[in-house]
């Protein structure tokens, strides 16, 4: 299940997680009756996520996006191709899936940015 959330916060969660962050009071809905999460399951299309997603890019009242990497992974050449700081979109493990920096597109452009032998003086 994937979820996106807002409070200045979108998640994109595995159903566990996000009940976690329901139960914290995360979850809502905005001034026009828009929840600041999304479901999705193993049937929901990559379109749907990848709308919805778009959706939430587009929102004043979202900075931060948080998304578990596997689903990332779905709508890769959208989340590259976001290159606003706001939303910030941060690419999270689930219990199912680690981490992997390789595939993390703003670890790749802070890398990008920073030579390591400038950092060693």
């Amino acid at each position: 299940m994937t979820y996106y959330f807002n409070i200045n916060y979108c998640l994109e969660y595995m159903e566990d997680t996000c009940v976690g962050f329901l139960l914290g009071g995360v979850g809502e809905i905005n001034k026009n009756r828009h929840p600041n999460f999304m479901v999705v399951d193993k049937n929901t299309a990559v379109s749907e996520i990848e709308d919805c997603f778009k959706r939430f890019l587009k929102r004043d009242d979202i900075d931060i996006i948080l998304i578990n990497q596997n689903y990332a992974e779905l709508i890769r050449h959208v989340i590259d191709a976001h290159s606003s700081p706001v939303p910030a979109v941060l690419e999270i493990p689930s219990k199912d899936h680690p981490y992997d920096a390789s595939k993390d597109s703003i670890l790749r452009r802070a890398r990008g940015m920073f030579n390591p032998e400038d950092l060693v003086r």
